[in-house]
């Protein structure tokens, strides 16, 4: 299956996310109930409360935003980065959505990012419904049987059938000798970063090397040659 993957033909992404709301005391009425009930599910200490969960809000898309979206491809040697960043969550998924509906409309492009088919692709398809944005094609999967889906998950591909095993990107890039993206923030940092520190511009950053390390671990995997540091385009529009 490696040998059929096209590295020419994917966008590799990383999305970052953070609950809709600074505080479990905005949270409107009718959602606080909501969560306090998701909150009961997930608790696993006695002292966990709906308040002191609610920085895990972010990972689920109900109660989530995207703030961040990093794509990543191959064009000419060269591997050229572009970010969807801001506040306004609208906007920047609407961007993204033109993007692939531009550029990654014909069946041969793919989609990659680690730990994609279990969280950012279906948070991504998700959110545009949440915000009335028509699914690109290459996000919609009505009606499409697992396998002809345009998805590839680097975490899946090193399960190699192993449904139990679970790698984290900052793992699986230190074993096979990859840069590891995790040398300033991680994902448990960012609602701070978000919410109270106001750093958005330094959580772009965090996702760009997201994006590239997902970018290196399947180029490791096929086998090449890995992309030089001098070949990496941050494109700014």
């Amino acid at each position: 299956m490696l040998d059929n993957i096209v590295l020419e033909n994917i966008l590799f992404l990383d999305i970052e996310t953070v609950p809709c709301y600074r505080d479990y005391g905005l949270l409107p009425e009718s959602l606080r109930l909501l969560w306090d009930h998701k909150a009961e599910r997930i608790r696993q200490k006695d002292d966990d409360t709906p308040e002191s969960l609610y920085e895990r809000a972010g990972i689920y898309s109900e109660f989530g935003k995207v703030i961040c979206i990093s794509a990543g491809y191959l064009k000419n040697e060269e591997f050229r980065i572009k970010s969807f960043f801001g506040d306004q969550e609208k906007i920047i998924l609407e961007q993204f959505a033109t993007m692939l509906n531009v550029s990654f409309t014909r069946p041969e492009k793919q989609l990659c990012a680690h730990n994609g088919k279990e969280f950012d692709f279906p948070y991504l398809s998700r959110r545009m419904i949440i915000n009335g944005i028509v699914l690109p094609a290459i996000l919609d999967t009505s009606g499409r049987k697992p396998w002809e889906t345009r998805f590839l998950d680097t975490m899946e591909l090193w399960k190699f059938g192993d449904h139990k095993n679970y790698t984290s990107l900052d793992l699986l890039a230190t074993i096979l000798n990859i840069p590891t993206p995790k040398d300033d923030i991680s994902g448990a940092d960012i609602y701070k970063t978000y919410w109270h520190d106001h750093d958005l511009e330094r959580i772009v950053r965090y996702c760009r090397k997201d994006v590239l390390t997902v970018a290196q671990v399947l180029i490791r995997l096929k086998g090449g040659a890995p992309i030089p540091d001098d070949h990496v385009i941050i494109v700014v529009e």
